[in-house]
């Protein structure tokens, strides 16, 4: 009784301070979160509804009981030295996932062209290997374009989004945009392969290409072989922003470069050895990709904006919520930056259609200062680009499944009507306090029988897997959508494809 007494001021606590009052409410099913004690089983269901803003409970027997581990009720599980998140990252991904067979088509396709122009059997390529260089570096500038994978999305979704497309159509164009990663990386290094072929082939007719555009190509080569490096996942994920500002300083660089090379490169006369701007740079065909490069590239610049904002830091110093004036649709993310021209960093929003918030968890040097220095303005990119959870509405049902601050990119679809029913389970630690006032506002608002909280600090952490699944199976949903950190990711993502349910969640390179 001791433990009992313990968890009912558990509850007080969180409810203090609140706008509604919480109740403790025996159910037998997910379609409501409520709370009911059974010690000798160690079942503990926690209702996190305002009890003002909702009649009596409506329980069904669909679905069996949630079982959870309760600290010194039930005894603890055995211990073990979980992996670290890099290990997860960088060793614990599928060898035959979507992102890798994307990554080995791009560089086997092009490695098969490049073969064939080496032996003679595809004179065009050998002739232009400068202009296939260019073309590889417009499709991986592509993408990873906010403003042209937000169309794509949109598209897909436009014409997908119905119940007469077959279910394994939308998961695996689902799983194709989610990885498009792997075509970005593969393109980049068969840019430096056909970049590699062109230079040799200039440096076999030196008369045609002086020391200057041979010195201007190389030293484009040099830049891609750092961003390579800087990309190389260890790299990128222990030391972000060298990769971050590596990529940028050399991408910008680079595409300074491929314009001095295209207009010295039509310029150059052999036989006068002089330079002049000739009426045939029009027809070039390396000319227009680097317009179509450069285009893409400075879009989302020309939205960049510095715009007010009130910002709120949650009790426990765990999170900020940073408010915007104007909506967004469910599924977009934001990003933002206190230095636009070092480092920009991606939020999902949570929208009700006239106005949106951003939480960012302090777990970083950039949200760690939005905690210890609230600022008043900050700069946006006022297109917002489309995320996984945007494909939602491929979907007629999805259940989005999310921990911590992840939960972000979630609430829009529980604020705004949608095209696809969702429920939400969110799983957390100490909401009253990691959050505060402000984001309690906005999970009261919600209605009770889409969104399932679990208070780790109140009821231990939960099977999750035996969740998940039990939901799916018990509402009907046609997949899951995870936003969670990497261990937490893999080990719903992969519980639920061993139960066979469509699942999907952040991989390495999102």
């Amino acid at each position: 009784m001791e433990s009992l007494r313990i968890f009912q001021r558990s509850l007080s606590t969180f409810s203090s301070g609140s706008s509604g009052s919480f109740r403790i409410t025996p159910i037998d099913s997910l379609q409501v979160a409520g709370s009911s004690f059974d010690l000798e089983q160690g079942r503990v269901y926690l209702d996190l509804y305002p009890s003002d803003s909702l009649g009596e409970h409506k329980t069904t027997a669909k679905s069996p009981p949630l079982n959870f581990e309760l600290p010194k009720v039930v005894a603890s599980r055995k211990k073990s030295t979980p992996p670290s998140r890099v290990d997860v990252i960088l060793h614990q991904q599928d060898l035959l996932s979507t992102y890798n067979i994307l990554l080995v088509l791009s560089i086997v396709s092009n490695l098969i062209c490049l073969i064939l122009a080496t032996v003679g059997r595809l004179p065009s390529a050998k002739n232009h290997a400068a202009t296939v260089s260019v073309a590889n570096v417009v499709t991986l500038v592509l993408c990873r374009s906010e403003v042209f994978l937000r169309c794509f999305f949109w598209l897909v979704v436009k014409f997908l989004g119905h119940r007469w497309v077959p279910l394994i159509i939308k998961t695996a164009v689902t799983s194709i945009l989610q990885s498009v990663g792997g075509i970005h990386n593969g393109c980049g290094l068969s840019a430096v392969f056909w970049l590699v072929y062109a230079i040799v082939n200039a440096f076999m007719d030196r008369k045609a290409n002086p020391i200057l555009i041979l010195s201007i190509a190389f030293a484009i080569l040099v830049l891609f072989g750092f961003s390579i490096l800087a990309a190389i996942p260890i790299v990128r994920h222990k030391h972000h922003n060298v990769f971050e500002r590596t990529h940028r300083i050399a991408g910008w660089t680079s595409l300074a470069l491929l314009w001095a090379f295209i207009m010295l490169k039509d310029g150059y006369d052999p036989e006068s050895k002089s330079y002049s701007v000739g009426g045939s740079l029009k027809s070039k065909v390396e000319l227009w990709l680097t317009v179509v490069v450069t285009i893409i590239i400075m879009l989302p610049w020309l939205s960049m904006r510095k715009v007010p904002v009130k910002t709120v830091v949650s009790p426990s110093k765990n999170n900020s919520l940073i408010h915007f004036e104007g909506g967004v649709k469910p599924g977009l993310l934001a990003r933002i930056s206190r230095s636009p021209l070092s480092e920009w960093h991606a939020f999902g929003i949570i929208s009700d259609g006239k106005s949106h918030t951003v939480l960012a968890g302090a777990v970083g040097d950039f949200t760690k200062g939005l905690v210890e220095s609230p600022p008043s303005y900050i700069w946006v990119r006022s297109f917002h680009f489309a995320g996984l959870p945007y494909l939602t509405n491929l979907y007629g049902k999805v259940l989005h499944v999310a921990t911590g601050s992840g939960i972000c990119v979630f609430f829009s679809f529980l604020l705004q009507e949608t095209k696809a029913d969702v429920h939400v389970i969110w799983i957390t630690k100490s909401l009253s306090n990691s959050y505060g006032e402000e984001f309690h506002k906005i999970i009261t608002s919600i209605p009770g029988d889409r969104l399932t909280v679990f208070d780790t600090a109140v009821t231990g952490r939960p099977k999750t897997v035996e969740v998940v699944v039990n939901k799916v199976k018990d509402w009907g949903a046609e997949c899951v959508i995870v936003t969670s950190n990497p261990i937490g990711s893999n080990e719903i993502v992969g519980g639920c494809k061993a139960a066979g349910i469509p699942a999907f969640g952040p991989i390495w390179d999102s």
